[in-house]
């Protein structure tokens, strides 16, 4: 049995330690709004704060959880995440949608790091998460917007 508080709630799971908590998410706890992209940590689809840092939960084994702290994209609240989403509507960021939770957790995590982030920061932070429709300068743009939305 592994237990972990997920989006501010207590869990407990029984499944094989060697699980993947991306499969314990949307399999066994219902939370389809983390995508499975590439199985291998490189695409950002499957993206969850644990311990409040981004992690790749396509790669996480679920025993890593154990007694930690995990948020999806479903939990995200607070000034950042709602300045991100405002952002991301107001440039009609999303095109396919599949890479926008990993998207919006990575700039929401970012955000909460530095509030005025440069063009190296945004690149450095979002590097791991992979559009596939190549909406990569709207994605700049709207982690500035946001940013300067919560400035002001």
């Amino acid at each position: 049995m592994i237990s972990f508080e997920l989006n501010g709630e207590e869990v407990t799971v029984d499944v094989d330690p060697d699980t993947p908590l991306l499969w314990v998410l949307r399999d066994e706890l219902k939370l389809t709004g983390t995508k499975f992209g590439c199985g291998v940590a490189q695409c950002g689809a499957c993206t969850v704060m644990l311990n409040g840092m981004t992690r790749r939960s396509c790669v996480t084994p679920i025993s890593m959880v154990d007694g930690s702290f995990v948020t999806t994209i479903e939990g995200m609240e607070g000034p950042e995440v709602e300045a991100v989403q405002a952002a991301w509507a107001g440039l009609d960021v999303p095109q396919c949608g599949w890479c926008q939770s990993g998207q919006v957790m990575s700039a929401t995590a970012l955000l909460r790091e530095k509030s005025a982030p440069t063009d190296e920061d945004i690149d450095n932070a979002m590097a791991g998460n992979v559009c596939r429709c190549a909406t990569y300068v709207r994605i700049r743009k709207a982690i500035h917007d946001a940013a300067d939305a919560l400035e002001g």
